[in-house]
């Protein structure tokens, strides 16, 4: 399928928090209760910084992180100089795991987040990071628990962003009632997720529930500037199984004129809704 135009900002975020979804094993639980002994910190990279050393090593965390979109051997570089500036500095070690992921050094990986767990362990940041790591490392069930200690951390600027990974993780369990209600409090906590607006219309249309589908589906695809082929698609198989055929044929319109070489176009062309 066609990838969104309007996630754009969510796969920079991906690629910062590691891309790439593996196979499932276990089902994963997110209803277990919020231990009240979970350790509940800020950000690390939010405190203040009171030495030189810490400072430099902020510096090229900052740097470290700029680089990682276009120049991972700059980042891993930068990350190195941070860690031996600083090595109590949890982004520094945050910053050399997400590196090391997403050049696919998984041990080295491992160890650096678990040096940034070690140092911060309430640092929802860190558990953010290194939860979605560990789902994708096959780990669901751990990384589950860290990614809901990050997003229920009162404390975590974009909780949304915590949320949504916990909904991601568990579709790679196929658990698609948890997985909802990672969404749902993802779309609660930042209106603008369209990534968590997606998921919620696309599960809630194979479970079929479909009024539910049609309200996010109308919803990602209220600004052209958020339409993509993917999302139009999903808008017309709702509207397919609704039997709304005046509906269907608006978003086959759009389909047809935005999108005319997509998949989701050839499919609707050849009568494959599914």
């Amino acid at each position: 399928m066609s990838s969104m135009n309007a996630r754009q900002v969510v796969r920079a975020h991906v690629l910062i928090m590691l891309a790439g979804l593996l196979g499932a094993c276990s089902a994963v639980n997110t209803s277990a209760p919020f231990s009240s002994t979970t350790p509940v910190e800020r950000s690390s990279s939010d405190t203040p910084s009171l030495t030189d050393v810490r400072n430099k090593a902020k510096v090229h965390v900052d740097l470290g992180t700029a680089y990682m979109e276009g120049n991972l051997g700059a980042a891993l570089d930068e990350a190195r100089i941070a860690v031996a500036y600083d090595k109590t500095y949890a982004p520094a070690h945050l910053l050399l795991g997400q590196v090391y992921a997403l050049l696919e050094q998984y041990p080295q990986a491992m160890s650096a987040f678990e040096d940034a767990v070690a140092l911060a362990p309430g640092d929802p940041e860190v558990n953010n990071a290194y939860g979605w790591f560990l789902c994708n490392r096959s780990r669901q069930k751990e990384g589950a628990a860290r990614l809901e200690q990050a997003a229920r951390n009162p404390y975590y600027r974009t909780p949304g962003r915590a949320w949504t990974n916990l909904g991601l993780c568990n579709l790679q369990v196929k658990d698609d009632v948890a997985a909802e209600i990672a969404f749902l409090r993802a779309d609660q906590a930042d209106p603008s997720n369209l990534q968590a607006k997606y998921h919620i219309a696309a599960i809630s249309y194979r479970n079929g529930n479909l009024l539910r589908a049609r309200e996010f589906a109308s919803q990602l695809n209220q600004q052209p500037e958020q339409q993509s082929a993917e999302t139009i698609w999903l808008a017309l198989r709702i509207e397919h199984r609704l039997g709304n055929r005046s509906g269907e044929q608006k978003y086959a319109s759009q389909l047809a004129r935005n999108f005319p070489s997509s998949s989701e176009n050839q499919a609707y062309q050849q009568g494959k809704f599914e």
